[in-house]
């Protein structure tokens, strides 16, 4: 004999709203979002618009080049960034078993992806991260949103992005910022705090001002960390690009998603490893970037 009957209704059934309610509420946010795009659809077309030039520019940059220049500048950008030779013969190989593949336009508009969210995520997580740094209220208010970009399922992002600005590379390009910025906010909040205080009483006791402190102190020796949130943040882009696929973002994050619809268990693999030899690239030219820093910073400050 069950246990619930012996107990009153309520301890066993749990007291939900009624459907009904729930029906109305949600209509309501519903018919509310929706009177929101109406209004000001235009202008938000008009403020994203820019984001649009920006991606297709970089785009076609990175698609019309000769493959050999692209090839040379990325080499000279890693070889610099790195200074590792091994590092510099891996990214020529993996870019030329790529393009071996037939996989090289898509490769460079998941690049031109990629930089333009990555530059973005930098654009908007410095100066929170910043501004974390300088106030215990400000981290204690952003601190729970992070919280939310980082833990809600990514697929949950493109629901608010499809319904605001539709579908399109934009929209995609907004939900990979959405999902890869807070790593940027975070570290940069982490590395300006755990700056030395007796450097910083040091710049203070020189009469350094709010802004030299910061420009010429707390941002150098915050900048092998602020590094690692930039790694993270580019890690995080390609995370997201075979999910921004599903609202219009091409490349091979597209490629990866029709593999999964038409079951072509060799374009999936081949486009899915294109997506991890750029995930090592720029995984390892950063670090090993910051790593310099790092050394440098030690130089400097003994």
């Amino acid at each position: 004999m069950a246990i619930c009957t012996f107990l009153p209704e309520l301890l066993c059934k749990f007291p939900a709203i009624d459907d009904g309610t729930i029906r109305m509420a949600r209509k309501s946010v519903d018919d509310g979002f929706k009177g929101f795009v109406r209004s000001y659809g235009d202008a938000i077309d008009a403020v994203v618009q820019p984001l649009q030039w920006f991606l297709n520019y970089l785009e076609r940059a990175f698609v019309s080049s000769p493959w050999i220049l692209v090839l040379i500048i990325m080499i000279a950008i890693v070889y610099v960034g790195s200074r590792h030779v091994k590092i510099t013969i891996g990214t020529a190989l993996s870019m030329l078993a790529i393009g071996l593949v037939g996989l090289w336009n898509d490769t460079m508009v998941t690049l031109a992806m990629v930089t333009v969210c990555t530059l973005i995520s930098i654009v908007i997580g410095i100066p929170i991260g910043i501004l974390m740094a300088r106030s215990d209220r400000v981290q204690a208010f952003v601190n729970p949103i992070l919280d939310v970009m980082q833990t809600m399922p990514s697929f949950v992002y493109l629901i608010p992005v499809v319904m605001i600005f539709g579908i399109g590379k934009v929209p995609g390009l907004i939900a990979v910022v959405i999902y890869a910025v807070p790593p940027m906010i975070r570290l940069t909040n982490l590395g300006i705090r755990l700056v030395d205080k007796e450097v910083l009483e040091a710049a203070d006791a020189f009469g350094s001002s709010a802004w030299q402190k910061l420009k010429n102190v707390q941002m150098p020796l915050a900048l092998p960390t602020i590094m690692a949130g930039i790694n993270q943040t580019i890690m995080m882009s390609l995370a997201m690009v075979v999910v921004a696929s599903m609202i219009g973002v091409g490349g091979l994050g597209k490629n990866v998603l029709q593999a999964i619809a038409n079951q072509f268990f060799t374009v999936g693999f081949l486009n899915g490893f294109a997506l991890v030899g750029i995930a090592i690239i720029f995984d390892r030219t950063s670090q090993a970037f910051g790593r310099r820093l790092q050394k440098h910073s030690e130089v400097i400050h003994g």
